[in-house]
């Protein structure tokens, strides 16, 4: 028999991540980073986000289960506690017993909240007697943001988006060059409309075929069409704005232009640069503010990925449908817009530039075009064909953008919004 104490540390930390995931943007990812996930060996490390995600994917209906059980609401690290127990109990083949001991020990091993530990083992025990809620698309994110999905892609395209909440992803892959035939077959992938590839396989991803020689790296196959759009060539010059984690520096890279990657954030800058450096390829490195950054040169090609709410990541990164806020839409568009003029001027005449931000909200794509053509007569809007980089057809406009939705990409995709623009 199991003893209920392993796997506690994983445990505890996975209530520190889904605290830091439910507290601000960007706390899950910084959690990451930090002990005691980070001491974790890793294994229990895998442990530990699996069940994060798996909570965070399932968290409206399981609120909804738990208000059900309490009589009034617990300290919110007792909700953690409860939410984790719950997730592990329903999707994550757990025994029924193990889960509640631990859980139980978990809470006791905390001083706050050590006095509900009789609490959290007579919920979870009710828990376990009632089964697995129904999880309804609607129910799956707040209502706020559903309401937004609904007025923007209508009830069909909600209810679609947001049935996918709830589906794990299968890991997307984007090669230096197109891999043989023996590299596919070992990752177990499959090819898909514009040359990204995409394999269920687990693991440590590390110990892949082809990672240690700089083969490819994983970039979800919709945040890797931008990159193409932009048609960087060998000879021309490239800079990628806003460039962390760096897939589409990467990608860039590869075309054999000369590339400058830009951005505001030192550490996550060094990621890029140790993603160039397993690759085996070559760009400048610059950490300054995309909109401030002072430098005379102007290329062939400007790519803006530009920060934004990050509702089109769900798949990947459920922690956004909770952390972000109604309010947060308005502050990042003006930002966008900032970031746009900046990367206007870079540009050289009849050079391109591609804005693009993986958000489903009209107002950080669709309206930031519109902006931005009234603002700059010396730009043309450069229009999308269908395929084109992997496009879907259902996901061009009438005006030539792209506003790809989750469930245009067969098994799923991030939402992205893209533009490409040409200096007259």
């Amino acid at each position: 028999m199991t003893s209920s104490t392993e796997g506690l540390p994983a445990r505890a930390a996975a209530l520190d991540l889904l605290h830091a995931a439910l507290s601000r943007r960007a706390g899950l990812d910084d959690a990451l980073m930090r002990p005691p996930f980070s001491s974790l060996p890793p294994r229990e490390r895998g442990h530990a986000r699996a069940l994060v995600m798996a909570a965070l994917r399932r968290l409206g209906p399981i609120d909804r289960m738990l208000d059900q059980k309490l009589q009034k609401p617990p300290p919110e690290a007792v909700r953690n506690i409860l939410r984790l127990g719950a997730a592990e109990l329903f999707w994550m083949q757990a025994p029924d017993f193990a889960v509640v001991s631990t859980s139980v020990d978990l809470a006791a091993s905390r001083k706050e909240t050590r006095p509900f530990k009789g609490l959290v083992n007579a919920v979870l025990r009710a828990l376990t007697r009632d089964g697995a809620p129904a999880a309804e698309p609607q129910g799956l994110c707040p209502d706020w943001l559903y309401a937004r999905w609904k007025a923007a892609w209508g009830a069909e395209g909600a209810e679609r988006i947001a049935a996918l909440i709830a589906e794990e992803p299968s890991t997307d892959l984007s090669f230096k060059a197109p891999p043989s035939p023996d590299l596919a077959a070992a990752l177990e992938a499959r090819e898909l409309p514009g040359g990204s590839w995409r394999t269920d396989r687990g693991g440590l991803v590390p110990e892949w075929p082809g990672f240690e020689d700089g083969s490819w790296w994983i970039q979800d196959t919709a945040a890797a069409i931008p990159a193409r759009l932009l048609g960087a060539r060998p000879g021309e010059t490239a800079v990628d704005l806003c460039a962390a984690p760096g897939g589409k520096t990467l990608q860039l890279a590869a075309t054999g232009a000369s590339v400058v990657a830009v951005d505001r954030s030192a550490p996550r800058l060094k990621r890029v640069s140790e993603n160039l450096a397993r690759t085996r390829l070559a760009a400048e490195t610059v950490a300054a503010d995309a909109d401030s950054w002072v430098d005379e040169r102007r290329f062939d090609a400007v790519l803006l990925d530009a920060p934004c709410t990050a509702t089109g990541t769900f798949r990947r990164h459920p922690d956004v449908l909770w952390a972000s806020r109604p309010g947060d839409v308005a502050p990042l568009a003006r930002a966008q817009a900032k970031l746009l003029d900046s990367a206007a001027g870079r540009v050289k005449p009849g050079g391109r530039l591609v804005y693009c931000v993986c958000s489903l909200e009209p107002e950080e794509g669709e309206q930031q075009v519109a902006g931005f053509l009234k603002r700059h007569p010396d730009f043309r809007l450069e229009p999308i064909a269908a395929d084109e980089g992997g496009a879907p057809g259902a996901s061009i406009t009438a005006d030539g953008c792209l506003r790809l939705l989750p469930f245009h990409v067969d098994g799923g995709g991030d939402g992205f919004f893209a533009a490409r623009f040409v200096k007259r």
